[in-house]
């Protein structure tokens, strides 16, 4: 295969594999980058930066999945070949930092995500400046890494910096203004803020739903947060609802063993033993 057709082939597979994410069908990215991993290994040799996307993106698919320890293999990968090409201080490799810090987030080790977020924030910072919505991702990452430790001032800060950016340069309902509010809505019910809680993550629900269909499991992240916020108000009634919707989109999205599907199963469960006399 020829250099020209290895590019064509690989920007292909990259848009399909991109569809299928944006559309929560994360199985299928994953093969598809699976197929451009090969496609550029074969044609750029495994050291090229091109390689270095494919490893990232395919790493963001199976965090995604669940599958952490597959996902950090590929960023840390990733990793040199871009601070080799770029060199160290490019935004590609805050990309990255991200990335991993991400990645302790969802293993619920926020203490050591907090470093490489704030490493991200700090590249970014200065290669991109201070209203780039990339930087106010990386808030935003970070500000999740501080909220699972309790930090929610610094969290709420950065969280609503990163808002103002978003709203700013993608308009009021844009996918990344609704993932804000939902962890701005996760802060105010760890604050005791119930009622701001609700109105937030009942406009992150909605956002998401317009944006993304009814059958994303981002989707469910959000119910099962605000689930979580209703049983602690006593409102069983409408938790159960929010947690069957949570738990049987999670189930038809990501199966039955993912760690998102595990814990909203194991919250209704709670609740169904709380709630019954």
């Amino acid at each position: 295969m020829s250099e020209r057709e290895a590019r064509r082939r690989l920007a292909e597979l990259g848009r399909l594999a991109a569809l299928a994410e944006q559309g929560g069908h994360y199985r299928r990215a994953a093969a598809l980058y699976r197929r451009a991993l090969a496609v550029a290994e074969r044609a750029f040799g495994p050291g090229a930066p091109e390689v270095a996307v494919v490893l990232n993106n395919r790493g963001v698919v199976l965090k995604a999945l669940g599958r952490f320890a597959a996902a950090e293999r590929l960023y840390r990968r990733a990793l040199p070949l871009v601070e080799k090409a770029l060199g160290p201080d490019h935004a590609d490799v805050a990309s990255l930092y991200h990335n991993l810090g991400g990645l302790e987030h969802a293993r619920g080790r926020y203490a050591r995500g907090e470093p490489l977020a704030r490493g991200a924030v700090a590249l970014r910072l200065r290669a991109l400046g201070e209203d780039h919505p990339a930087v106010a991702a990386d808030r935003a990452a970070l500000a999740a890494l501080l909220d699972g430790q309790g930090k929610y001032e610094e969290a709420e800060r950065l969280y609503r910096q990163a808002l103002a950016v978003f709203v700013k340069t993608f308009g009021p309902r844009h996918y990344e203004v609704a993932v804000t509010l939902n962890n701005l809505a996760a802060v105010a019910q760890a604050q005791g803020a119930a009622a701001l809680a609700v109105r937030r993550y009942r406009r992150a629900a909605a956002i998401k739903r317009k944006v993304l269909g009814p059958d994303h499991p981002d989707l469910a992240v959000t119910w099962n947060n605000w689930a979580l916020l209703c049983a602690g108000q006593g409102n069983y009634g409408e938790a159960e609802a929010l947690y069957r919707r949570a738990l049987a989109l999670f189930e038809k999205a990501l199966g039955r063993a993912h760690p998102s599907t595990r814990a909203c199963r194991a919250n209704y469960a709670r609740l169904r033993r709380h709630s019954q006399p």
